[in-house]
């Protein structure tokens, strides 16, 4: 018994060291991969408050750049960026609403069905990487994506360019943010990646962090030292409290049945066909998981309680009896927060 405990807590050490690493990093791909043992970490409470998750840090220490967010901003919301005028990154990320569109897959253009649940664009700005299958080594690389894909905007970038071009007052405005680059695709996407960086959404969870001991009910800390004792932070760590590593869906339980003909089920597998990827994800962030039902790539569980019985049977092996799910589940709705962003509406053609 003394061994398990000592080889769990050397995974926990190693969970937090991995914490620091950077967007492009690719320190996380193979970590928690080899664990074969169910995790039960006994931590006391003395010094666990930060031990795996610490707080957002406060908007102006992020030192962005406001008039690049402004552009940000409108171009989030223009349906320019679509073939037929139709959608915008608002469409499926709606940032007042969660961040997510809460559909099991998005809609685009011509009403066709994406493959995949759409995740948050709240706090995406501390995602090591983008996309559920890590593609994307940072926002303004992810921006790309949706704007070209035939499923989606279905756009392609020249005609995008060209759109942005016409119109008077976007030609104003990246002349000031701009001056030297002008209106590209790179600075098209650059700025609504700037845009998305202030999207965070500080929550109870922050202040409880800091030292508050009332932001959180007796309740939701009792539930935090469950989602710590399971071992729930060996993947939601960080103050993302996720997005920091990749892990296969089913570390401890197979998730996927070997029938399972879904490519998208594949995750990181798509990308490099290392069979060692196969069903390998980002972990989400769970801050406003309260608010981004569905839950997973695969929109398979519909509350809270679902999430937390598949994650614990899943990725830790361990059937969470009711009462502590409920804590956990009440534990996780103080990682819902505030944000603080005035949609900014985009230019019509006819503007000076």
């Amino acid at each position: 018994m003394k061994r398990l405990i000592l080889k769990l807590l050397g995974v926990g050490l190693l969970s937090a060291l991995l914490i620091g690493c950077q967007e492009n990093s690719e320190s996380y791909l193979n970590f928690t991969k080899t664990i074969q043992e169910p995790i039960l970490v006994g931590l006391s409470t003395e010094n666990s408050r930060t031990k795996y998750n610490q707080p957002l840090p406060k908007y102006e220490e992020l030192n962005l750049n406001s008039q690049k967010a402004d552009l940000g901003n409108m171009l989030y919301n223009d349906t320019r960026l679509s073939a037929d005028g139709s959608l915008s990154c608002a469409s499926c990320h709606l940032y007042h609403e969660g961040g997510d569109d809460n559909r099991p897959v998005s809609i685009g253009i011509n009403g066709h069905e994406g493959p995949i649940n759409s995740p948050t664009v709240l706090n995406s700005g501390f995602n090591f990487k983008q996309f559920w299958d890590g593609r994307a080594r940072n926002l303004r690389h992810q921006a790309e994506g949706p704007v070209a894909n035939p499923g989606e905007m279905g756009e392609e970038w020249p005609n995008v360019v060209q759109k942005i071009q016409a119109v008077p007052q976007y030609q104003a405005l990246f002349k000031e943010v701009y001056p030297k680059q002008g209106i590209t695709k790179y600075t098209i996407t650059d700025a609504i990646a700037e845009f998305e960086r202030t999207l965070i959404t500080p929550a109870p969870i922050d202040a409880y962090l800091r030292g508050d001991d009332s932001a959180l009910t007796t309740n939701q800390k009792e539930g935090y030292q469950l989602f710590q004792n399971y071992g729930c932070v060996s993947c939601h760590q960080g103050a993302n409290f996720g997005g920091n590593m990749m892990q296969k869906f089913g570390a401890i339980a197979a998730f996927f049945s070997e029938k399972d003909q879904n490519l998208v089920n594949n995750g990181r597998f798509n990308l490099t066909k290392n069979e060692e990827d196969k069903h390998v994800f980002k972990v989400p962030s769970l801050r406003n998981v309260e608010l981004t039902a569905p839950y997973f790539h695969t929109a398979g569980a519909e509350t809270l309680d679902q999430a937390i019985t598949v994650m614990g049977l899943n990725q830790l092996g361990r059937k969470i009896p009711q009462e502590d799910r409920a804590k956990i589940a009440d534990f996780l709705t103080s990682l819902t927060g505030t944000l603080s962003v005035k949609t900014l509406t985009p230019p019509a053609n006819s503007q000076p």
